[in-house]
């Protein structure tokens, strides 16, 4: 990962200043906790690179997502998870529930689940073996670098997703997706 954390890029609406209530939260934990032993989340100061998310109905957009600068390596309650209900990116505002501010990626996960009504679970994290290896284990990859939380992000992934449930942005991270959770976690740990 080439740019570092500074803060997320867009405006947070709060429609509730509530935790999220969905007892899915303590399966999303354990992701959490897995991405940060396996470094698939390094830690930076204050936080971890990466965002877990899950769909929170069939057929809506709205998902909970981390918060932005949680570390997975701690012990996570539960208010560190931020319920996204809307997006405006052309706007650049995103329209929450929770008490801290949702993850920078939080527009990149709302397009994906809007463009793959299939996907239940998005897994973002970082790890330069598999950015090294993506041409080699044939991983679809962005064509170019683009900054984290930007709609040029969005757009890069967006252009190459299709039905590709594992992608890499190039010198980013890579994003697996699944019907559930575990459908988008195990298959990073074969790869790893």
């Amino acid at each position: 990962m080439s740019e570092q954390y500074a803060g997320i890029k867009f405006k947070t609406i709060f429609n509730k200043t509530q935790t999220p209530v969905d007892t899915r939260i303590k399966e999303l934990k354990k992701w959490c906790e897995i991405f940060h032993e396996k470094n698939l989340a390094p830690p930076y100061p204050g936080g971890s690179y990466g965002n877990l998310s899950f769909r929170t109905e069939n057929n809506k957009n709205e998902f909970i997502i981390t918060g932005t600068c949680i570390g997975f390596k701690n012990n996570l309650s539960d208010d560190c998870f931020v319920k996204i209900i809307s997006c405006d990116i052309i706007n650049n505002v995103i329209y929450a529930e929770g008490t801290r501010n949702p993850s920078s990626e939080s527009m990149l996960h709302y397009a994906i689940y809007k463009k793959r009504p299939d996907v239940n679970a998005i897994f973002h994290g970082h790890s330069n073996e598999i950015l090294q290896s993506a041409k080699t284990l044939g991983i679809p990859e962005t064509a170019k670098e683009e900054s984290y939380g930007t709609i040029e992000l969005v757009n890069s992934v967006l252009s190459i997703l299709k039905e590709h449930n594992f992608l890499c942005m190039k010198n980013h991270g890579f994003i697996s997706l699944g019907k559930s959770m575990n459908e988008a976690g195990e298959p990073l740990l074969k790869i790893i």
